[in-house]
């Protein structure tokens, strides 16, 4: 059960007693604490990958932006090709 800020209830006097004996546990401050230290590494983990997964996305979008370029090139390349032989005209076979 938790309180009005999230955060575990803490039963007073006697009332604890009651409770560990139903549950068959009790968090005491090392739990928590061993918690919260798994939850910031998770955290840290976390922070970790979106960095990795924004230096991938630059990564891409700058490869995709190349690749645009370089087609594009290519295909004024080939027209360009294409409008100089259009211009000579045919050539004999020699």
């Amino acid at each position: 059960m938790s309180g009005p800020n999230g955060e575990p209830h803490v039963p007073v006097g006697g009332e604890e007693e009651e409770e560990e004996e139903e549950d068959g546990e009790s968090f005491g401050e090392e739990e928590y604490a061993a918690i919260n230290s798994m939850l910031d590494q998770i955290n840290s983990c976390l922070d970790h990958l979106e960095e990795k997964n924004d230096y991938l996305h630059a990564c891409l979008k700058e490869l995709l932006e190349s690749n645009r370029q370089t087609r594009l090139e290519f295909q004024q390349q080939s027209e360009q090709q294409n409008m100089e032989a259009d211009v000579q005209g045919p050539q004999p076979p020699t």
